[in-house]
């Protein structure tokens, strides 16, 4: 707030006190009064009005400049009122009390959206265990009528299950601590497991595998780290080059404080310019454009969401018709501080 702006907003009030003055002038010319009087009188009433604006900017200006330096520093400006000191002028007082009463309506109405929310996800929750039920019974009765149909209707069943689970976990991203068990466990037990989920995708595409490195072992919990493994699997599998074998090569390494596993394929890879975007929510790129038209861009940003979470760094690096490699980096501790 500058000053020619604060006074602009006491114009009214001055124009109004010039007014007085020179009518205090009028009458004091009927009477026989000396012209030192006649000056002092106004200006010392002008003296004092201006002195007492200048100390009224200076408190005012000082109190809200600290104010929007408190707002330009918080990440959560709806915090503001829970900072701010209590101002000593009629204003700032009415200010107060309107950004507390906003703050009230701002949790109130946060709340009502927060219950909705979770009323929604519990329902999602809900509905995706129950429709496991009628997955694993289609499965089952394909297992007992084998043919070439019921193939491809397992086939199509293994990618309902498997966008069925993306919606579950996607479900649970943002409360991964309520349910998150930490055990330890090997690469080889969650990398065979993986194999296990996508075992007639492989088939179909002729995908060979290269386990090696394996064994060591890790403080996480595997349902997790399966999910994701599985993604970047799946996205490799669906990716292939035409009319030519994947393969798809799966080691670990251990460092001094991390141990960094990696999943490299020979695959049609990703263009240079797409590779910093592949964990935003809803990216395709060229290829889910073209190659893959039912891609949703969610694989990726889940696994992403989900190691941000659980303390593990991920990368891809990838060259177009070369390949891509995923890394996972894992801390070597059983503890994990998840926000």
């Amino acid at each position: 707030m500058s000053f020619k702006e604060f006074i602009k907003d006491k114009l009214i009030e001055i124009s109004l006190l010039i007014f007085g003055l020179i009518t205090i002038e009028i009458f004091l010319m009927i009477y026989p009064i000396g012209k030192f009087l006649k000056i002092y009188i106004p200006t010392c009433i002008l003296s004092f009005y201006f002195a007492s604006i200048i100390v009224e900017y200076v408190n005012k200006n000082r109190y809200y400049k600290k104010l929007l330096t408190l707002l330009y520093e918080l990440d959560d400006k709806y915090l503001i009122n829970e900072i701010t000191e209590k101002s000593n002028f009629a204003e700032g007082k009415v200010m107060n009390e309107i950004l507390e009463e906003v703050n009230k309506s701002m949790i109130e109405n946060v709340n009502k959206y927060k219950y909705s929310l979770e009323d929604y996800k519990e329902y999602i929750e809900m509905w995706i265990h129950e429709i496991k039920l009628p997955i694993a019974t289609s499965k089952m009765i394909v297992e007992n009528n084998k043919n070439e149909v019921t193939k491809n209707i397992d086939e199509e069943i293994d990618k309902i299950e498997n966008y069925v689970e993306q919606a579950l976990f996607y479900a649970r991203s943002n409360t991964v601590e309520k349910d998150y068990y930490i055990r330890k466990t090997s690469f080889s037990e969650i990398v065979n497991e993986v194999i296990l989920k996508n075992k007639s995708f492989m088939l179909e595409g002729k995908v060979s595998v290269n386990l090696h490195d394996l064994d060591l072992n890790i403080n996480t919990d595997s349902k997790w780290i399966v999910f994701i493994l599985n993604q970047i699997i799946q996205n490799s599998i669906k990716y292939k080059k035409l009319n030519e074998n994947l393969e798809i090569e799966i080691y670990a390494n251990e460092g001094k404080e991390n141990i960094a596993l990696y999943l490299k394929d020979n695959g049609m890879g990703i263009k240079q310019g797409e590779v910093p975007r592949v964990f935003e929510k809803g990216f395709t790129g060229t290829n889910g454009r073209i190659i893959n038209k039912k891609s949703t861009g969610i694989g990726l940003f889940l696994c992403k969401k989900l190691c941000d979470k659980l303390g593990i760094l991920i990368s891809i690096s990838s060259e177009e018709n070369i390949g891509t490699e995923a890394k996972l980096v894992f801390p070597n501790s059983s503890y994990i501080d998840m926000k």
